[in-house]
């Protein structure tokens, strides 16, 4: 390929681009980086991170509790199971919430993109038959 025609080449990418640009905002969809949907999405990292936090609290409370001179072992090791369950379930719930939020942002361009490549294909099957 030439430079001119690799030229050429780059100028229709570039004009696909900004013609994808234009009709993803004539569409009015909402901005992926809208405030709220961000929030909850460094949230429900928060909250993955805090779930772990409490499991390695629970377990440094656990293996401290098997001491001889601990009377109270079994229990403290019960209530470091039950702080345990909890740092798993805060865990789950925030992977939850961060791939809820971080998908609906990906699949939202994703299904722009994909009404948009349908419209130009069939924009192209219309002009070519009409040729």
């Amino acid at each position: 390929m030439s430079q001119t025609q690799e030229h050429t080449a780059g100028n229709q990418g570039d004009d696909r681009v900004a013609r994808f640009r234009a009709d993803v905002a004539d569409m009015h969809l909402r901005d992926p980086r809208a405030g709220r949907e961000r929030l909850w999405m460094f949230i429900g990292g928060g909250l993955m991170v805090v779930g772990v936090i409490l499991a390695i609290v629970a377990y440094f409370q656990s293996s401290g509790a098997t001491a001889a001179y601990n009377t109270e072992g079994p229990a403290t090791q019960r209530d470091a199971i039950t702080i345990a369950l909890i740092g798993v379930s805060v865990t789950v719930l925030g992977a939850a919430i961060f791939l809820r939020y971080s998908l609906a942002q990906f699949f939202r361009f994703w299904l722009a993109r994909l009404i948009y490549e349908q419209q130009a294909a069939t924009d192209r099957i219309i002009e070519s038959r009409s040729n």
